[in-house]
């Protein structure tokens, strides 16, 4: 879980007791199935021509809070990174800053579903 999952998703866990002793399953399954719906929605924004990048940026922003929410900290630093991306209008993934030149070099939908998929496992295991 490391890097995947920050304090937040803690602070879900000590939410839960005998009352609700399915409160964790039941906010990432909520959070699972907003999610896909978004990246569903991403997908979809990033295929039309041209590109629909302020109904994208704006997809990318709801998820990136739901992230937060629930504690998926990677996703949430992907999240970031494709707003970027975003912002620059620009699918190669590249986006340079002002004063700190930097590269992002990945496609950036088919990385958050790797992330996606790969966190729905680490869920799985706890």
């Amino acid at each position: 879980m490391d890097g995947f999952l920050d304090d937040q998703f803690n602070q879900l866990q000590k939410l839960q007791d005998e009352s609700s002793p399915y409160f964790v399953m039941e906010v990432m399954t909520m959070f699972f199935g907003d999610s896909e719906k978004l990246l569903n929605r991403i997908a979809l924004a990033l295929e039309q021509k041209p590109v629909d990048f302020k109904s994208v940026d704006s997809n990318v922003h709801q998820f990136k809070g739901s992230s937060a929410s629930v504690g998926v900290a990677r996703v949430k630093d992907v999240c970031t990174n494709f707003r970027n991306i975003c912002e620059a209008q620009n699918l190669e993934g590249r986006v340079v800053q002002s004063e700190n030149s930097f590269s992002i070099t990945f496609s950036p939908l088919p990385f958050l579903n790797m992330h996606f998929i790969a966190l729905k496992c680490v869920y799985r295991i706890l």
